[in-house]
């Protein structure tokens, strides 16, 4: 039940914490706020000086008549006690703090995208799982979704003078579910408020919705926890997703339960479904007026093939968003406990792939790389050999330490520790396959020493760790 607050009074009992909180909440509301107490802390002392409540020192019956409601929290059970009974005298649905069996009404956790809102309560019995559930709506409703009501609102009277009525709830459907509200969340107000206006002068929705999108979203490193607010908003939109061998169930799982999921299979080496097949697939959906989300793991702009998806996308006209995703490298070197760069060992971060294309499919990784330098390779797995003999070569002495994290962020993560001379055996030893990224920190006081090949070895400074990771 929502109440309205215009003109009524809400009294508050207490002039510490626990009325403070309650204040916060009824600050979300236009209520006239009574703050009962002899003394006030600095927080509620404050909404008193700036005019947005009012103290009252003495508590009496007469505080609580015709009040919309009151709430209780002294921190002293016996005055909280003696609070609720004037309250009751006067009729007043009360609130104690902490107190269910004195309480005619408990307070929701609030999810507010003004002018909409979401109250999730659970009786009193449970307020940690409210607000989790708060937590997950949260991250699942737009901030700017209020805005697009707010709109409608406005909009509401040129509805009803221009649309048929037998045709409005057709209409708000297109316009909260449809190219709208598409257009709104991508932070497209503007475009989506002139589509609404139009149709709305054409005397309703289009018959056909032929608006489609692209979004290529970064899934992270695997942990679902570690999506954006952004991507889980777009799974939770998407009418098809394409999905890539790397991206954990769990993910897909945050996604609309009446999307369609398509696997494309990519492996490093082994492309079941060949970069152009996908191209033409996300295409001809978005074409269908579909929402179409390219879900990739990591970030889709490193080593994610984004480009050919994005020129597919704009060679035929079809708006494509990118929604970034933590890349395994930053992942792997939280996982770690470790920064990736630090002041005076390592000031420049490379990203380098050891697996290329048909053109080049043997880069040299590792050309960039010297002291002061953090190299982080992908798709290295099957390459290490190579690599490491390339660092070796340039200077960085076989007995490095290297420190391996396989499937990072995952519940099957792991630390293997090896040296850049042993890389490649810790790697086949222990089975890891498939794509990975190397961590390689080489330290500003350890310059390149030349010939430093596998037999030869050169003391190294101990400054900084050099890390390896998967």
């Amino acid at each position: 039940m929502f109440i309205r607050t215009t003109g009524r009074r809400v009294v508050i009992v207490g002039g510490g914490e626990q009325a403070a909180q309650k204040a916060r909440l009824l600050l979300k509301t236009d209520a006239a706020l009574v703050l009962v107490a002899p003394e006030l802390d600095d927080e509620l002392a404050a909404l008193v000086a700036s005019g947005r409540a009012v103290q009252e020192r003495r508590l009496s019956a007469e505080l609580f008549d015709d009040a919309a409601m009151a709430f209780v929290g002294t921190g002293c059970p016996a005055l909280d006690v003696a609070a609720h009974g004037l309250a009751k005298a006067a009729r007043c649905p009360v609130n104690v703090v902490d107190s269910p069996h004195l309480c005619d009404m408990t307070t929701p956790a609030i999810v507010d995208r003004d002018p909409v809102v979401i109250a999730i309560g659970s009786e009193g019995t449970a307020p940690v799982l409210t607000r989790d559930i708060k937590t997950r709506l949260e991250q699942m409703l737009p901030q700017s979704l209020g805005g697009l009501a707010a709109l409608a609102g406005r909009l509401r009277p040129s509805v009803e003078r221009q649309v048929p009525r037998a045709d409005r709830r057709a209409f708000w459907a297109w316009v909260f579910k449809g190219a709208p509200r598409a257009l709104w969340t991508c932070g497209s107000e503007r475009d989506a408020a002139a589509v609404i206006k139009d149709s709305i002068a054409s005397g309703g929705a289009p018959q056909h919705d032929a608006t489609g999108q692209i979004a290529l979203v970064g899934a992270g490193p695997g942990a679902r926890d570690l999506l954006t607010l952004r991507a889980i908003e777009r799974l939770q939109e998407a009418d098809v997703i394409f999905y890539d061998r790397l991206v954990d169930e769990e993910v897909l799982e945050l996604a609309r339960r009446d999307a369609e999921r398509v696997f494309v299979g990519k492996h490093v080496g082994a492309h079941l479904w060949p970069q152009n097949r996908i191209n033409s697939m996300i295409v001809a959906e978005a074409r269908k007026g579909k929402r179409v989300v390219r879900l990739k793991s990591g970030d889709p702009g490193v080593f994610g093939r984004a480009t050919e998806e994005i020129d597919a996308a704009n060679a035929a006209g079809i708006p494509v968003e990118i929604v970034p995703g933590i890349t395994a490298a930053m992942a792997a070197g939280a996982a770690l406990g470790q920064s990736l760069t630090r002041r005076d060992v390592s000031d420049s971060l490379v990203l380098a792939t050891g697996t290329g294309c048909a053109n080049d499919a043997l880069p040299d990784a590792t050309r960039l790389s010297g002291p002061g330098t953090t190299t982080a390779i992908y798709m290295g797995v099957r390459q290490a050999d190579r690599l490491a003999t390339s660092m070796m070569a340039k200077g960085l002495p076989q007995d490095a330490p290297v420190d391996i994290m396989v499937e990072v962020s995952k519940p099957g993560q792991k630390h293997i520790p090896a040296t850049l001379g042993t890389l490649a055996h810790a790697l086949t030893d222990t089975g890891v396959e498939g794509s990975a990224v190397i961590l390689i920190t080489w330290p500003k006081a350890q310059g390149p020493v030349q010939g430093t090949l596998p037999g030869q070895t050169v003391p190294v400074p101990h400054v900084g760790q050099l890390q390896t990771a998967v």
